[in-house]
């Protein structure tokens, strides 16, 4: 960890440059501690930003007995969060505060910048976790020992601040270009949605009815035919079944068939010409959801099946495979039947958050199954896989069926039967044709803007973590022969450390102005 260093330049710790404290939590119970209370009390859930100017909770003067009052421009670090198995947080304080028992603050010595510390810690931020993490902690630790004695690179006392300056100007610039993107990028979600709603909304397709005639069989007689197609399928298997029985039909057994609900009046507003609108019911042969996945994944074997989660399903029609989970034919057929789906089924899940990923089934495999989070809605003949999976993603279809979702204890779920009232917009098929034809051109140029706005924004996080690299490398700045050597500072440091008293809890960590 430990390298060589620029000239003037000397290796030491948080523990040699600066003055150590822990915090607390005064009892709820007392109000005198916290009502009206004017001293920030920052904790884990403060720590967002890199400068603390407030906290959430304040405590009184009189909590001061029982915690350390920590002064500006100290280094504030979460020590104790599950947070920490992902990212450390570190702040600099621009006024006075008290910590909680998650927190550790370090007061710098004179001639040790607090946001020099503050941006070598942030930019060494993995080596920091790794040499420092607790193990076997229920929530993710930091060793303060370790903390302390992490080795940091010391420049002279001027050349922090010449250091600090540039690399805070570079990294504004940087942070307004990535502000930027994810303007972009919030943009294009938008765009996205827009061009949703405008195909299933007809607009998409405006131009393209005008230039071709009202088709012979518009959405309202596909839908007419889809319903005759489907009870005569019924009426198939009921004769098959009696047949296969040795039974004559019963009087009258043709009315035991159930006809799909039609969408509610209340949801139908006004359509194209030659669109019509259904039920999710009436058009798909049917909608139901998967099953709990079997133990025993197998992700080798010739008759692996993927099993598909949440995780795999997206804002964008597709499937994110990133996260694989298989199952063997071989051992769980007769489960596996009852989970199934095909290229063409469309998968939408129904237990969130997030509500409503959707994605379309590929053909690159015949088989696929699906837990008991996601709903299947197989098309029937005449409807485009496609137009349906568009609609689920569409802001329309998105709006329903949240305003239908129920919420309990963090959960959001969906049930079938709101899945199959979910009304639909019918276009005559050609049209649906021309839809997905004109989506597809559009959307593909969409992701292409979409990849290249993902890939600026990886390289500005590859260009912030090489400038704090090359900051606490000394190759930000140029040295100056005249700067007092890191060396000596220390010394002086460590010679005023030797001479003063230790930092006494209840008392003021430093000679501050007291809060207002």
């Amino acid at each position: 960890m430990r390298g060589e260093l620029p000239a003037g330049w000397a290796w030491s710790s948080l523990e040699q440059t600066c003055t150590a404290a822990g915090g607390g939590t005064p009892s709820k119970a007392e109000p005198a501690f916290w009502d009206d209370g004017t001293i920030p009390w920052v904790s884990p859930k403060d720590m967002k930003a890199r400068v603390i100017t407030g906290s959430e909770d304040r405590v009184t003067v009189r909590a001061l007995q029982r915690l350390t009052l920590i002064p500006p421009d100290s280094v504030l670090l979460v020590v104790r969060s599950g947070i920490l198995s992902r990212t450390l947080p570190v702040a600099v304080t621009a006024l006075p505060v008290t910590v909680n028992q998650d927190m550790r603050a370090f007061i710098p010595h004179a001639g040790i910048a607090s946001d020099f510390l503050a941006w070598q810690l942030i930019g060494k931020e993995r080596d920091v976790l790794a040499a420092t993490s607790k193990d076997g902690t229920t929530v993710a630790s930091i060793e303060a020992p370790a903390l302390a004695s992490f080795p940091l690179a010391i420049a002279p006392a001027a050349e922090q601040t010449r250091i600090v300056e540039k690399l805070e100007g570079l990294l504004s610039d940087l942070d307004a270009g990535v502000a930027e993107l994810k303007a972009a990028q919030q943009k294009l979600r938008h765009y996205r949605q827009s061009l949703l709603k405008a195909a299933v909304e007809g607009s998409l397709t405006a131009a393209w009815r005008e230039t071709h005639p009202t088709p012979e069989e518009t959405g309202a007689d596909l839908l007419a035919r889809i319903l005759r197609e489907r009870r005569a399928r019924w009426e198939a298997q009921q004769l098959a079944k009696f047949e296969a029985q040795g039974k004559t039909p019963p009087k009258g057994w043709q009315e035991s068939y159930s006809e799909p609900a039609p969408p509610a009046a209340a949801d139908m507003l006004a359509l194209p010409p030659g669109w019509s609108w259904a039920s999710a019911e009436q058009l798909c042969t049917f909608i139901t959801k998967g099953t709990t996945p079997p133990k025993g994944h197998d992700s080798t074997g010739v008759k692996a099946i993927p099993f598909l989660r949440v995780t795999n399903l997206t804002d964008r029609g597709v499937l994110d495979m990133a996260d694989k989970v298989f199952v063997s034919a071989a051992t769980h057929q007769s489960f596996l039947a009852r989970s199934k789906v095909v290229p063409g089924d469309v998968l939408m899940n129904i237990v969130g958050p997030p509500l409503g990923q959707v994605a379309l089934v590929p053909d690159s495999r015949p088989e696929w199954n699906i837990n008991q989070a996601i709903a299947i809605f197989r098309a029937v003949d005449g409807v485009l896989p496609g137009f349906i999976c568009n609609y689920l993603l569409s802001p329309v279809a998105q709006a329903w069926l949240k305003a239908r979702a129920k919420t309990t204890a963090g959960q959001t779920n969906l049930t079938l039967e709101v899945c199959r009232q979910l009304p639909v917009p019918l276009p005559p098929l050609a049209e649906q044709q021309e839809i997905a034809l004109a989506l597809s051109m559009q959307l593909d140029s969409l992701d292409s803007l979409v990849s290249s706005v993902s890939a600026i924004e990886r390289q500005a996080t590859a260009q912030r973590q090489n400038l704090l690299r090359a900051a606490f490398a000394g190759q930000l700045v140029p040295q100056d022969p005249a700067d007092e050597p890191a060396a000596a500072l220390l010394a002086r440091i460590r010679a005023a450390r030797e001479a003063a008293s230790p930092l006494r809890r209840g008392r003021p960590a430093r000679k501050t102005s007291e809060p207002a």
